[in-house]
């Protein structure tokens, strides 16, 4: 259960920059900080070792008691989001209660990080929608199933409906998590960075930034060395024509 570092944040919405080489890319903007260090985890008193961070202050005259107590405890003002991020017992050392982090404490550019958050909400929806079935057919024959999900099963063989059976429901408001994202750029002076791409979530929803947990390093796709070519390409394609390429 072990993480990499990150940062709470906001998700303000999506823009386009331009990088250096005139590319126009298209950027989320995470409002990443201030983020307060309201409390620590450890393996002798919780069983596991996290770091508990804070974000956006809360006004007093809204808190409740048990975040008043907590916020007492840290120094600080009550925080709207609060979320425990698993680290080695060494990494959590490094952090003190009531240490105030921001993007450039954290993250440089050009690295990868995952970002987790809510999925939009899309109510009740069928299986054209939700799964992206066909449907039927529009034609004389067909009455009034134009839309729907179909067979779901037999009463002989297997006598149930299977679990995981792509049917209607509810779609979207789930946790999702986009991982090795582009940090494009920092803007340290907001408490903001630019994700290429799109995240999770909409405008002014909370999300979780951490570092990439499966690659140290951003490779885009697409990106690599080109593929030596043949220096004559009919000749080429002549080998693979007779199953020799």
């Amino acid at each position: 259960m072990t993480q990499k570092i990150g940062l709470l944040g906001k998700k303000i919405g999506m823009t386009q920059v331009f990088a250096d080489d005139g590319e126009s890319v298209p950027v989320t903007v995470i409002q990443a900080g201030p983020c307060h260090v309201v409390g620590t985890r450890t393996v002798e008193r919780d069983g596991y070792s996290a770091l508990v961070l804070g974000f956006d202050e809360k006004p007093v005259r809204n808190a409740t008691k048990a975040e008043l107590g907590a916020a007492k405890a840290h120094g600080g003002k009550p925080q709207r989001f609060v979320r425990e991020i698993r680290l080695e017992a060494a990494e959590v050392a490094k952090y003190t209660v009531g240490q105030v982090l921001g993007p450039k404490d954290v993250f440089a550019e050009n690295m990868p990080v995952d970002v987790e958050g809510t999925s939009k909400g899309k109510g009740y929806q069928g299986v054209i929608k939700k799964h992206h079935m066909s449907g039927m057919t529009r034609a004389h024959g067909t009455h009034e199933y134009f839309r729907h999900g179909g067979s779901i099963g037999c009463r002989l063989t297997p006598q149930r409906v299977h679990k995981g059976k792509r049917m209607a429901g509810q779609m979207g408001n789930e946790k999702k998590t986009v991982q090795n994202l582009q940090l494009f750029r920092i803007l340290a002076d907001e408490n903001c960075i630019l994700v290429r791409g799109a995240v999770p979530g909409a405008a002014n929803e909370y999300v979780v930034v951490t570092l990439a947990s499966t690659r140290k390093a951003y490779k885009r796709k697409g990106m690599g060395k080109e593929e030596v070519r043949s220096k004559n390409p009919l000749k080429a394609s002549k080998k693979a024509a007779a199953g020799r390429g």
